[in-house]
């Protein structure tokens, strides 16, 4: 069984529980990290600060509204950086604001989905999720 590394940025810390619960009920996903503002994910892909050691991930699931850096800053750091513009992001976000979403495109989101309200709900998106993006789609290594 495949395995890959997820890197949630989510400032909200039930969705933070709920996404890694989801994901490990799932049972595919070998490793979860998470950055709690959009200053802290750049922080982690650079590799600075306490994420010295981390490797980057396969896979982003970024929120919109965050501290420090929203989503769309991070993203657009990500897209734009060479070494990192190759791992799919996912904007997962309880914004469905259209301004949103066109410019989350319109800066290389390779999905944008808006979170369900409803527990079940959102532990049937992170899994679907999970099994689009680790059994259906062939990543980048």
């Amino acid at each position: 069984m495949k395995s890959i590394h997820v890197l949630l940025v989510e400032d909200n810390e039930g969705d933070i529980l709920l996404t890694m619960e989801a994901l490990e009920e799932g049972k595919l996903v070998n490793k979860i990290s998470i950055a709690r503002d959009g200053k802290e994910a750049i922080d982690f892909l650079q590799k600075k600060e306490q994420f010295t050691a981390e490797h980057a991930p396969d896979l982003i699931l970024l929120d919109v509204n965050l501290p420090k850096k929203n989503g769309h800053e991070v993203l657009q750091f990500i897209k734009n950086t060479n070494e990192f513009k190759h791992i799919p992001v996912i904007m997962l976000t309880t914004s469905s604001s259209y301004k949103d979403i066109n410019v989350s495109y319109t800066n290389h989101a390779n999905c944008y989905i808006t979170k369900p309200v409803e527990v079940e709900e959102f532990f049937k998106v992170v899994v679907q999720i999970e099994n689009f993006w680790v059994n259906v789609v062939k990543l980048p290594s």
